[in-house]
């Protein structure tokens, strides 16, 4: 018998409750399959050398979707680049079967990972910095250990002694763990992660005083993300929060956002003066992920009337929402920094100064008034719509930068 033709999109959201067999979309280039017997797994379908193919990227839940998404963006830079990534993935089983395979330990592990990484970290002081802390940290304890066979009981030993007295330091130390054990299960040397968000309940309560008005690097903007979609928290907190970070808007300007004020033919969200810090009317282009998150939104809502991101009760949502969903997935930035975070991708990316004014009208910042006289008739909209399209590409882009790219 044929599959159902009957498919769902799928998002962080709804993986869960997909129940129909078939291909359902999730993006790009990404389908979670469902078998007729509820086994799920996600397939990507891509073109290699002029023929279409499908990838088996893992099972779910095992697999998440952002951990599937990362596969998938791996497998189409291979095709970029004119590698195969299917010949690439039966050669990695087929060495995976030989009769003694090579389990690399957690150090060289964590020496592979970094490598691999150095090209796309803009500092070259990043490299030296993970080596460092995880030299000082885990290595006396679990870098001869060969990786397959750490468990979180290990991790959880290197991380008490420092996790009250050096908070911030410990959790650097975990999420780059992490990293290293997502390597491994990327390169099936093992099915999970020991260094799981899980394990902290295993350690003891550290308080986090010192995270106040902080702005994450911009490298690890979409590791946040990632984190964030996949939370316990509220839908409306979720989606709200993921669309503050695209935009690179303010807390109140997106928790008081209303559907009157969203063109979606247009692709546009207006702000009106009364809500703006500058109190002038700002125009936001909304990217294709940003159009995805009013869709979702307006699925939740039932009626798409009134406010896009509603709390529990119909009212705005608080200004602690993001407080504490920050606060609960250990991410060490506010709110408000997220738009530090995107000023700085902005500069380093673009290090000719092109995106420079686009940015600074994308932020509604103060300019001259000489330069606001020369730009008032467009206020530029048009050149900020491939800046913050190409933004909320770089937000998806889980898994291509560090978890976290600071230092000690």
């Amino acid at each position: 018998m044929r599959e159902s033709m009957k498919t769902v999109r799928v998002n962080a959201l709804s993986a869960k409750s997909v129940h129909d067999p078939g291909r359902h979309p999730a993006g790009n280039d990404l389908y979670l399959y469902v078998a007729r017997k509820g086994s799920k797994s996600w397939v990507q379908r891509i073109v290699i050398n002029g023929h279409r193919r499908d990838i088996g990227l893992g099972s779910y839940p095992t697999i998440s979707l952002a951990h599937a998404r990362e596969i998938a963006h791996a497998n189409r830079v291979a095709v970029s680049e004119g590698r195969d990534p299917l010949l690439e993935k039966r050669e990695a089983h087929k060495a995976a079967r030989s009769p003694s395979p090579s389990i690399p330990t957690f150090a060289e592990a964590a020496a592979r990972f970094i490598e691999i990484r150095r090209p796309g970290w803009s500092n070259p002081k990043h490299a030296a910095q993970w080596q460092s802390t995880l030299a000082t940290y885990a290595f006396p304890i679990i870098g001869n250990m060969p990786v397959d066979k750490i468990t979180r009981r290990d991790v959880i030993a290197v991380l008490t002694p420092i996790w009250t007295e050096k908070h911030e330091t410990a959790s650097r130390v975990r999420q780059r763990i992490e990293a290293v054990f997502n390597w491994a299960i990327a390169n099936e040397l093992r099915e999970n992660n020991p260094a799981g968000k899980e394990l902290l309940q295993g350690l003891p309560w550290a308080s986090n005083e010192t995270d106040h008005h902080k702005a994450l690097p911009y490298e690890e903007v979409p590791q946040a993300l990632a984190r964030v979609r996949e939370s316990t928290a509220n839908p409306m907190t979720r989606l709200s929060f993921e669309f503050l970070v695209l935009t690179a808007s303010r807390s109140g300007e997106v928790r008081h956002s209303t559907w009157s004020e969203i063109d979606l033919a247009s692709a546009k969200w207006t702000v009106p003066a009364e809500r703006m810090k500058a109190r002038r009317k700002h125009e936001v282009p909304l990217s294709d992920r940003c159009l995805d998150i009013l869709t979702e939104t307006r699925e939740l809502n039932h009626h798409g009337e009134g406010l896009i991101f509603p709390g529990r009760r119909g009212n705005p949502l608080s200004d602690m929402t993001y407080v504490a969903l920050l606060r609960r997935e250990e991410i060490p930035a506010v709110a408000h920094g997220f738009r530090s975070s995107f000023k700085d991708w902005c500069t380093e990316t673009r290090p000719d100064g092109s995106w420079e004014l686009p940015s600074e009208l994308a932020l509604a910042h103060e300019i001259s008034k000489k330069t606001r006289k020369a730009y008032a008739r467009t206020n530029l909209f048009e050149q900020r719509r491939p800046l913050m399209d190409a933004w909320a590409e770089f937000c998806q882009r889980v898994g291509e930068f560090p978890v976290d790219a600071g230092g000690e």
